[in-house]
């Protein structure tokens, strides 16, 4: 066995070996592990590495990040790293190859001053935290010093039941329009500085036109946001990422935020359900709303839980 660097040139031989092992549940495709672990500008490729055996094939992989995006006014901690994904070949299993492939993550991070690492919620992440499934995997991460934090969840709604665009004089449910940009971005910045804003800021230097965004606007004001994601998005978005799972289109909700100064109102629940409406409009009927706590406010609009997941950190 051999450790080498992070490598593009070994795209074809990393999304086998994912496909190998995790297809049933979490089907990969190129297009997106090249989006997520080689153009995301905040991949680490000293911390990331790949395992080869004398053959020259890749029987493991780790995937390490940390905040390097050039974004001066984005709020992210600079002191936590990510470790996006880490995989072995069941094959290669119990030889020490994870623990040698983490302990090189580990240690090239705390070299750029991390001092708190999570297992997946990285920028462009596939996993919120480790899958509920694996649960060896989560027992292997605690012998390495990780501790549970909470339980998230990807929630599936696949019902007939048709949404209505809620009705309200006061307030106005609509798509953004491209040229509502500086509008959307300048309330993304005053209310959900961070994560949300950075993935609004993406979104539209990847040429997003606006159909991704419902927005709530009060007195022609934007006071709330739902992202909704389908195939024809600029990039693929993470609670579309499995869609390999359905024969039928996937639609994808989230996030979604509320000014402080307008809730209280229902709104939350109401521009869910206009998201649900304007996908239904695209004909599109099954739809997932990823990496969220709130099963009882989701299930008032039929979703139920679909995939579990513990978020794991170190630090």
């Amino acid at each position: 066995m051999q450790i080498i660097a992070w490598d593009v040139e070994r795209l074809d031989g990393l999304v086998a070996l994912w496909n190998q092992e995790l297809v049933s549940d979490f089907p990969m495709r190129s297009q997106l592990f090249q989006q997520n672990s080689f153009n995301d500008h905040n991949v680490c490729y000293d911390s990331s590495a790949i395992a080869i055996n004398e053959k020259d094939e890749v029987i493991g992989f780790i995937v390490a990040k940390r905040w390097l995006e050039l974004m001066e006014d984005v709020d992210m901690d600079l002191k936590k790293g990510w470790i996006q994904v880490l995989l072995i070949d069941q094959a290669y299993r119990g030889k020490g190859i994870g623990s040698a492939l983490l302990e090189h993550a580990e240690t090239k991070l705390k070299a750029k001053g991390i001092e708190q690492i999570q297992l997946g919620g990285d920028p462009w992440h596939y996993f919120p935290g480790i899958p509920d499934q694996y649960k060896e995997v989560q027992t292997w991460a605690e012998k390495k010093g990780y501790g549970k934090r909470i339980d998230t969840y990807d929630l599936l709604n696949k019902t007939d039941k048709q949404y209505l665009l809620p009705d309200d004089p006061n307030v106005k449910y609509s798509l953004l329009e491209k040229s509502e940009e500086k509008q959307l971005l300048s309330f993304m910045h005053r209310c959900f500085p961070g994560r949300w804003e950075y993935e609004a800021m993406k979104y539209f230097e990847l040429d997003g036109n606006g159909r991704e965004y419902v927005v709530l606007k009060k007195n022609d004001q934007i006071v709330g946001f739902c992202r909704i994601n389908d195939r024809a998005s600029p990039f693929i978005a993470q609670n579309v990422y499995w869609a390999p799972l359905f024969q039928e289109e996937l639609g994808g909700i989230g996030p979604l935020g509320i000014d402080a100064n307008e809730r209280g109102h229902g709104y939350g629940l109401a521009i869910v359900q206009a998201a649900l409406y304007y996908l239904q409009q695209r004909q599109i009927n099954t739809m997932v709303i990823d990496w969220t706590t709130f099963l009882d406010f989701y299930g008032r609009l039929d979703f139920e839980a679909w995939k579990k997941y513990g978020i794991y950190l170190k630090g």
